[in-house]
Formats: structure tokens, sequence, C-alpha cells
């Protein structure tokens, strides 16, 4: 029989976590969030976006229904460290390749079990994401020091990390109705999948790519993909799409979205611990109607630097006041279109003077609902009425 081998997890701030490891043998670091979906541990693995994070999954019991490769979103683990309550000794679904132990194992991950998630999750959200340090074999005076000394999440560029190294083009599975060219800052596969089942030819190019090298390949409209990190550094990108806006059609979504923000001249900012899940509640502005989506960012985008008013403090309700109803930028007017249920935070935007919207959420992901799904189809509108 064999013996379950100590693990510990540190935060930053001190606390200690008690469990078993589960995965790769080492120490990982990396911001610890929290993530709500009740299902698609391996979509959350393998997501870009979490580059340089630890993910804390907040369901008890994860990995009841193995592995798929068609289930991979990039390349492999993107995730820091991987933690649960309770892993599943074994996998029982007829699709399944292989157990979520193998595939923590075999691809390197650092990852705990038997932590007390939930405490862990009460922390984060009383204290904010944190880094911290996980591994097993280690003393906890060494995780500790460890947790203490990594680095915060505000500042770094890991878009650049996980970008394409070269571009590369895709071809459409129905009859071609256009071309898009698709910027990487850590984009999911399904992305891919849903813009080429929709008729569209797809050039993938690197995060860093200029505006006049994106335009040289005559797209009919322009995808700005999701990504991890903080959007700020991104000067190259935000400058592209400063020239992009003007040019062609674009639709972006999470860190895309913020990269548009800062393109047209809004700030963006730090979210207490984020959006992570798959059940998030978001409100259409133009007619109330309710959205439940996937989110997984730590950043978001504040409108109200470019207005003369202050954000009205915020009652017991979400309420549509805590966005400012337009805003006039360089590239024209620009309205809020969607709105975070949880706290009031922008969701989505429209630009009125060139062809542009974005949403900080993910419409290729369907955590259950298939309610943002629509956008792709908004997109092929969109270039339709540009063209």
């Amino acid at each position: 029989m064999s013996t379950k081998q100590k693990g510990l997890l540190a935060t930053a701030d001190g606390e200690v976590f008690a469990g078993v490891s589960v995965g790769a043998e080492g120490v990982a670091t990396g911001e610890a969030v929290f993530n709500t979906s009740m299902t698609g541990y391996q979509e959350i693995l393998s997501d870009p976006s979490y580059a340089g994070q630890v993910v804390v999954m907040t369901t008890s019991h994860i990995g009841n229904y193995g592995v798929h490769p068609h289930d991979e979103q990039s390349a492999g683990p993107a995730v820091s460290g991987f933690v649960m309550r309770s892993m599943s000794r074994r996998q029982s679904n007829w699709r399944a390749e292989g157990s979520i132990a193998e595939y923590l194992t075999s691809n390197g991950v650092v990852a705990l079990s038997e932590i007390d998630t939930r405490r862990l999750t009460r922390h984060l959200r009383d204290r904010g994401a944190m880094p911290v340090a996980m591994g097993a074999g280690v003393d906890e005076s060494e995780v500790i020091s460890a947790a203490s000394s990594a680095p915060e999440m505000t500042g770094q560029d890991l878009a650049s990390q996980v970008t394409t190294k070269q571009p590369y083009s895709l071809d459409p599975d129905i009859d071609q109705i256009g071309r898009v060219v698709a910027i990487d800052l850590g984009m999911k596969r399904d992305i891919l999948r849903n813009l080429t089942a929709r008729g569209f030819g797809v050039d993938v190019v690197p995060a860093h790519t200029s505006a006049d090298d994106i335009v040289g390949l005559q797209p009919d409209g322009v995808f700005v993909s999701n990504g991890p990190g903080d959007p700020e550094p991104l000067t190259d990108t935000i400058e592209t799409l400063r020239s992009l806006l003007q040019q062609v059609p674009v639709f972006g979504i999470c860190l895309g979205h913020q990269v548009m923000g800062l393109a047209m001249g809004a700030r963006s900012f730090k979210l207490p611990f984020g959006h992570h899940g798959g059940n998030h509640p978001v409100r259409r502005m133009d007619d109330g109607g309710i959205e439940i989506t996937a989110q997984n960012h730590g950043f978001a985008v504040d409108l109200w630097n470019l207005t003369d008013g202050e954000p009205p403090e915020r009652g017991r309700l979400v309420e549509p006041s805590l966005l400012p109803a337009a805003v006039e930028t360089e590239l024209g007017t620009v309205r809020p279109t969607h709105q975070n249920l949880n706290d009031g935070t922008l969701e989505g935007m429209r630009f009125e003077d060139v062809p542009a919207f974005s949403v900080q959420y993910h419409p290729e992901a369907a955590p259950g609902p298939n309610d943002a799904r629509g956008l792709f189809g908004s997109f092929v509108t969109l270039i339709e009425e540009s063209a």
C-alpha cells in the first residue's frame, strides 16, 4: 500500500494549509485564485489565461470524469499549481482517456489534494488574491519564505510568455465567408473552433504583431483574444489596437477587452480576487436580460476616468448607474453593454463610431448555458455591415 506524500501550501501573509501531493514533485509559486466552476477542470488547467496562477477549485470533488485530448485549450497545462479538496481515485466516463492524476503528473503540474479549500477560499476572498507557494517534501519555513518572495500579478506581462511564437493559419470548417486575424494573447482552442465553424479562415499572429503587418494580411476583421496577467504592460498591443480600431472591425474578449479599453484611453484596475468560474451573472444593459457566463480575469476596465463625474457608491444591489451611460474617447462614443451583477464592474462595451465591441467574459466557454455563444454571430454581422 503506497503512502501519501504530505504537501503544504503557504500564502504570502503566512497562512499554512496541509494536504497531500497528487501531482509532480517540486515547489510551485504563483498568485492564488479560486475558481467556482463545477466542471471543466481540464479546460481550466490548460487555459493560458491562468499562466502565473495557482488555481484553487471550490467544488470539492475533482477528476471524476477523467481527461480527454479534445478538451485541451492549449498545448498543455498553463497553471502554476492546482489545489483541490478531494481528487477522484478513479474516472468514469466513456470519453475518458486517462485520469487527472496521470495528467497532472505527466505534465509536471504541482498539485495538492485534501486541502481545506473552504478555508483557503475564504482567506482569498477576505484578503484578496495573493502569491502562494506549494509543494511536497519541503519544510514549512521554506514554503513560507517562497510565498513571501513570489511576485505580485500587477505589472507582469505574461501574454508575451504564452503567445504563439510564429504565425499560423486555419481553414474554415464550412464555406468561407471571410478571413479574420486573431491576435494571440493566450488564446484558447475553442475560440478558434468557434471562428472556423462560422466560415472564417483564421490567421493567428503573436501578441506583438504590428498594425501594419496585420492590415497587410487584408483581414475582414480582427479578433483579440483572452490571456493572462496585467494589461497595462502590453504597450505594443495597445498601440496596435489604437490603430486597428480605426481601420477594421474588431472583437475582443477578456484580456483583449481590457487592451481595447486601454487603447481608447480608459484605465484598468486590479480586482480584489478576480472573476474565475462558470457561473457569473452578467446584465445586458440594453434589455436588462441576464446571461450566465464563464469568466477568468483578475483585472477590469474603468470608464469613469473618461468622464467628469465620480462613480457612485454601491448600495445593496448592483445598479446600472455604477457604470457611466456613455463615454467620449478619441475613437468616438463608447457605451457599456454588459455589467457584472456580483460587483457592478464593466463586462462589455460597444464603440458607436468605429466597428468594434468587446466583452470581459468567455463566449466560447459553455459552462452549462450557451448564453454568450451568440457574440460570435454578432462579430459576423459586424463584419458584414462594415464591408
